[in-house]
């Protein structure tokens, strides 16, 4: 499947989690820059917000507040023939956090930098990557890790509250969690795994946590596959559609690959950057599609097959 593509924005420094405004202007990260980004409708920076680090996915909060994974710097960049591309981790970086930034003032808080593991024990946040808010005002997000020379981190899903109160590591573990989102109805958890380039889906029960009745045992951390991507295809965030398509933005062949909510059927849609991002869906009808070309350092709009699902919680 091919896609008619409009380019909103050039010259980002590898864009990532893109949020459709309500009054049409975008929000983004760019990773490299260390900036949350705002975008008018046009492509012009209406403002930047210093983050520092490597922020590196965001969502609007019930507090129309946004909160960002920054992932703490764990990328020396490099440029492969014109792409920009994450490489190894700097001897600089010591860990990741989840950030809040507050659009009119421009405030910037430290939220969380450390979570708490099923036995009660602290575990600092290696690298938080996506996000995403449930109705009941908490939020889900990624823990990426990474990887050194000879060593990867072991890391899961964790919810967190917005006030700060409680941070806990809900699913682990799981292979370098990448893009993480819910179904419509809210009841089930999507988080795809970068390297493997599988999707995995876990059933919710009470908010914040995984229905160990419909676990499966044998899943990491008690997921069950929803599907796993042919040869080498690596996985990034994701977005869930309106009719519950999972549609994660793919690495190498780079594109967007949507999923059926039953796993039988998969679509790719590429968009000319091996290094797609992110998808989010914006525009009265929730059709416009928005996906950040990170190689190219592009963000880029196209009409989507599907409806976007709206999400709980916009500003």
């Amino acid at each position: 499947m091919t896609a008619d593509v409009s380019t909103i924005a050039t010259d980002l420094q590898f864009p990532e989690g893109p949020i459709a405004m309500d009054d049409g202007s975008i929000l983004l990260v760019e990773i490299k820059r260390g900036t949350l980004t705002w975008l008018e409708a046009d492509g012009e920076v209406r403002r930047r917000f210093d983050l520092g680090g490597g922020p590196n996915g965001a969502a609007v909060g019930p507090d129309g507040k946004v909160y960002v994974c920054n992932n703490g710097g764990c990328f020396h960049w490099e440029d492969v023939m014109g792409l920009t591309i994450p490489g190894h981790c700097p001897p600089s970086w010591n860990g990741g956090s989840i950030q809040r930034v507050d659009l009119e003032s421009g405030a910037v808080e430290t939220v969380y930098t450390t979570s708490t593991a099923a036995d009660g024990t602290s575990i600092p946040l290696r690298a938080p990557n996506d996000i995403v808010f449930d109705a009941h005002g908490g939020f889900w997000f990624s823990d990426h890790g990474v990887r050194l020379d000879r060593t990867s981190d072991r890391t899961g899903l964790h919810y967190a509250s917005p006030d700060g109160s409680s941070c806990r590591e809900v699913v682990f573990p799981v292979d370098a969690p990448n893009g993480i989102g819910l179904s419509p109805d809210g009841a089930t958890l999507y988080a795809a795994e970068t390297h493997t380039g599988r999707v995995f889906h876990w059933p919710i029960g009470e908010p914040g946590t995984i229905d160990q009745a419909q676990a499966n045992p044998a899943g990491p951390g008690g997921g069950h596959l929803l599907a796993g991507l042919p040869g080498m295809q690596f996985l990034d965030s994701l977005a869930v559609d309106g009719e519950g398509w999972v549609c994660v933005a793919t690495l190498i062949n780079g594109g967007v690959t949507s999923i059926s909510p039953d796993g039988e059927t998969v679509e790719h849609t590429p968009f000319g950057d091996p290094l797609v991002t992110n998808i989010c869906f914006g525009g009265d009808d929730l059709r416009t599609a928005y996906i950040t070309l990170s190689g190219t350092g592009q963000l880029v709009k196209t009409t989507w097959p599907r409806p976007g699902l709206r999400l709980a919680h916009t500003a």
